[in-house]
């Protein structure tokens, strides 16, 4: 189980890590070392770096910078293993995710249950910024209840791959336009908004995909969706298929990804590439099976293709709250490996990170933690430990080292951290030991064993401390 539960990236006790000042630091220019705040006032200024995770001049359809999110934490969530949200949960979820800026939230058909409909009443009578939609099957009783309960748009889906013809509703592409046809006309004569989906749509046959996609276009759904149920697509699939179906409809276009082969957030930023232009997630990626796109991991992919677009439209520091709020209520911790929010994602520990990270937090970091409200750490107290981050800390604690004796005291940190891994504590009091012994001259660079000496002494007199409190 990770350390830190529920997944906080910052660590329990923020003492055993290194934090990383985030204020803007005088930057070292080219092989001479010169801080830039000492050049000419004439020098030019230097050019924005190029990102090359940006969309590009000729990708004329791509929405990599021009997106909506369908959050369905409160649909497609539901349907995860160990979720129940009661309506006190559900609405604490919608109001999270309407202040962090989603701009749709899709919740479970009311027709599923009773409970299920006063629900979704409830979360429309809350007066959120998001839109409220709820997904219901393509089917007039459905869509009767679901008109009723003041929802701003309808999502209506239906099977069309062989498997689901066959095996889960029995039939056949002329009924599926027929009664599309039908739902969409009523629920578009409420004033709301529609979408029509295909379910399965990759395992399902082109032509019968296009053709009933161009149908509805004409009749004026706000939005037709693509959906991978499976999980069984990849990136080059998604690209090719929402290409096409660009070329054929007008109106918007939606995708649900399920992760199955944990292509979700790959196939998602493909899909805008391709031209969609809504896609489907949920918190943590919960959903049936191993879930959907989740919003976290989505977030910080098309942060790094557009950050200032992404700060402008989400509230990013909500997201741990979030992602703790939801995680609590399915009783799961957040990865460890999470984006953004798990327990190492701003964690260094390499020494050459460490030191290009203390020069440039960009070296290593393509997302700023600050942006989210969180901060980065430098791990030290091991193997791998380099100089300039052992001299970071000793900085942070106000000592006086030279590089020489730095670098003296941080070979000392590997030999103990080769039998055990160092706390904060431990490193902590290793280098005031050592200062001390420096400053009164009871110790030089090297004298091993004078430095044993010295911290053998240290822990007698703690020990005695506490024997005696």
């Amino acid at each position: 189980m990770c350390p830190c539960q529920n997944g906080d990236s910052i660590p329990n006790d923020p003492s055993q890590m290194v934090p990383v000042d985030l204020s803007e630091k005088p930057k070292v220019n080219g092989i001479n070392g010169h801080s830039n705040h000492a050049q000419p006032s004439a020098q030019p200024q230097p050019q924005p770096r190029h990102n090359p995770y940006a969309p590009r001049a000729s990708d004329f359809l791509n929405n990599v910078s021009n997106f909506k999110i369908i959050e369905s934490t409160l649909r497609e969530g539901e349907q995860f293993a160990n979720a129940f949200f009661d309506t006190k949960t559900k609405i604490a979820i919608a109001k999270a995710l309407d202040a962090f800026g989603v701009e749709y939230l899709e919740l479970t058909s009311p027709a599923a249950s009773e409970q299920s409909r006063l629900d979704c009443e409830a979360i429309c009578k809350l007066g959120l910024k998001s839109k409220i939609l709820t997904h219901i099957r393509c089917h007039m009783d459905d869509a009767r209840i679901a008109v009723e309960t003041g929802v701003d748009g309808v999502d209506v889906v239906i099977g069309t791959s062989s498997f689901l013809r066959e095996f889960s509703h029995g039939k056949d592409m002329a009924y599926i336009t027929k009664t599309a046809i039908e739902v969409i006309n009523f629920v578009k004569s409420k004033g709301i908004e529609v979408r029509f989906s295909t379910e399965d749509s990759f395992r399902s046959d082109l032509v019968d995909l296009l053709s009933i996609y161009q149908t509805v276009d004409k009749i004026g759904v706000n939005r037709v969706g693509i959906a991978d149920t499976v999980g069984c697509a990849n990136p080059r699939q998604v690209y090719d298929l929402i290409r096409t179906l660009r070329s054929v409809v007008s109106c918007d276009i939606e995708v649900h990804l399920h992760n199955d082969t944990g292509m979700a957030i790959a196939n998602a930023y493909c899909a805008l590439e391709a031209g969609a232009t809504h896609i489907d997630t949920s918190v943590l990626g919960i959903g049936e099976r191993v879930g959907i796109t989740p919003l976290g991991g989505l977030v910080a992919c098309l942060y790094a293709a557009n950050p200032e677009y992404v700060k402008s439209k989400y509230n990013l520091p909500m997201l741990r709250e979030i992602e703790n709020l939801v995680a609590e209520a399915v009783e799961v911790n957040v990865p460890f490996m999470n984006p953004i929010t798990g327990y190492c994602a701003f964690t260094h520990k390499a020494g050459i990170h460490a030191k290009a990270i203390l020069n440039n937090p960009s070296t290593y970091e393509i997302l700023k933690p600050e942006d989210f409200g969180l901060t980065r750490y430098v791990s030290i107290g091991h193997r791998l430990t380099g100089w300039n981050a052992v001299k970071s800390r000793v900085e942070q604690l106000g000592l006086k080292l030279t590089d020489e004796q730095v670098k003296d005291a941080t070979a000392k940190i590997k030999e103990l951290a080769d039998v055990r891994t160092q706390s904060m504590d431990d490193v902590d009091s290793l280098l005031r030991v050592y200062h001390s012994g420096i400053q009164s001259g009871e110790l030089e660079v090297g004298q091993r064993e004078a430095l044993d000496r010295l911290l053998r002494k240290h822990r007698e007199e703690r020990h005695t401390e506490g024997v005696t409190a």
